[in-house]
């Protein structure tokens, strides 16, 4: 059964459906495995045991009468703790929140509900998701699967965490700025930011609306696309035959490639190099919108993020953790004509973005220029957690900018992650390339 906490969400589903796998046996196998884990209280902010056991038994008679809901259904994940659950704790990462019940489950967790997945719990985050490094002195940090001594990502940290250490099967983040995407590359996972607004916000605690998205992070692409699909209470699509024969795509050689550390540039530029040899066409383009877009989005999501939260900040800012405080009150360095003027830029920068990519397939780019920074350091050198936070974001947090859907892999270094960014609303053509890019990287 051990072997059952290392397997992807699909090859569970299969073994479910086969009558290999008893969904009540998985899901105490990984109440187990929570239970007896020496780092459970740094990866989960509270288990659901009554509900996982109460979802894997109706599993398994859904499985025993031959009428499962799909092929997810007895698949036990966890969620990040700022999805609602009825009846359960959801505080969001911060002691502003602290003892909030909700009344009904997000919209997007009753969807996965409804499709036969077991929710585990709920998992620790960066506080209010305002950061990339997943450093949360209010709660809890979770751990990096890779390094010890550092963070493993944000703001999707816990979620990274319960999968990377075979706590969950896969696990449903949020992603803003890279929230989803980082801490999947710090972790060797595969993490998905959807296209904006095509999973409901609805019971999802915001960060900044306009730019907020739900993904998950897990062990493979099709495990992806079927989550993915679960929320959304579609079907998932068709990767097979997935290829990179003479599919095109860019670099783009300001911005993404500028200060990048030597692990993940080289890993990088080797998984260029193998989607090469498997028929891709990579070209390297120069698209200045891209720096335009960055240039305006300390003024869009901060003030954003700060608008939403100046009440209850405000009401109690002694609750905060001091960097992420002070992170949200840069919105007030913005007026509302500054918010106005900076959308207008960023719209523009949309087009000639769009303009400048259009002939290609999707545009490729390190997920992180950086490794997991030194949680040590970070906790006594604000400088460093300044200028490390948003390195970390910065070639994430352009997808979120730009509207785009954006994938994450895994390559052949630890915590090291190929990013591919593809147009609006193309997220199964995103999965398709991104199944087709996993296997020539394996």
């Amino acid at each position: 059964m051990q072997v059952w906490l290392e397997m992807t969400a699909a090859d569970l589903g299969r073994g479910i459906g086969a009558g290999e796998i008893d969904p009540v046996a998985l899901c105490e196998t990984y109440l187990s495995a929570i239970d007896a884990h020496p780092l459970r209280d740094k990866i989960y902010a509270r288990v659901t045991a009554d509900r996982a056991r109460a979802e894997a038994k109706a599993a398994a008679a859904r499985a025993q009468s031959g009428h499962r809901l799909s092929l997810l259904d007895g698949v036990p994940i966890s969620w990040k703790d700022l999805y609602d659950t009825a009846g359960i704790v959801t505080e969001a990462g911060t002691k502003l929140l602290e003892g909030r019940v909700p009344e009904h489950d997000a919209l997007v967790l009753q969807n996965a509900t409804a499709a036969g997945l077991v929710c585990l719990g709920k998992v620790h985050m960066s506080e209010l998701a305002f950061s990339g490094l997943g450093y949360n002195p209010s709660t809890n940090t979770p751990p990096c699967v890779n390094d010890a001594d550092a963070v493993p990502g944000g703001s999707s940290s816990g979620s990274a965490a319960s999968v990377a250490f075979g706590l969950a099967a896969a696990s449903i983040g949020s992603d803003t700025g890279g929230s989803v995407r980082i801490p999947a590359a710090w972790n060797d996972l595969v993490g998905l930011k959807t296209t904006h607004g095509r999973l409901s916000l609805e019971g999802v605690v915001p960060l900044a609306l306009k730019f907020d998205t739900v993904g998950p992070l897990c062990r493979s692409v099709e495990d992806a696309a079927l989550l993915t699909a679960a929320m959304e209470g579609s079907k998932a699509p068709d990767l097979r035959g997935a290829s990179l024969e003479g599919r095109r795509f860019a670099i783009m050689e300001t911005v993404m490639m500028e200060d990048q550390r030597d692990a993940p540039k080289g890993a990088f530029l080797r998984a260029v190099e193998k989607l090469k040899e498997a028929g891709a066409v990579i070209e390297t383009i120069k698209v200045p919108a891209a720096q335009q877009a960055l240039d305006v989005s300390g003024q869009l999501m901060t003030s954003e993020a700060y608008g939403l939260w100046r009440d209850v900040i405000e009401a109690a800012p002694e609750k905060m953790y001091s960097e992420i405080l002070r992170r949200f009150r840069l919105g007030t360095e913005y007026s509302g004509p500054d918010y106005v003027a900076a959308w207008a830029k960023l719209e523009a920068a949309r087009v000639a973005y769009d303009q400048a990519t259009a002939r290609y397939d999707a545009v490729l780019a390190p997920t992180a220029p950086i490794l997991p920074p030194n949680l040590e350091r970070l906790n006594s050198d604000p400088e460093y957690y300044v200028t490390e936070n948003l390195l970390a974001l910065r070639n994430t947090r352009l997808g979120n900018l730009l509207g785009l859907c954006s994938l994450s892999l895994p390559t052949d270094t630890p915590s090291c992650g190929l990013m591919i960014l593809a147009a609006p609303d193309q997220d199964s053509a995103v999965l398709r390339l991104g199944e087709a890019a996993a296997a020539a990287l394996r």
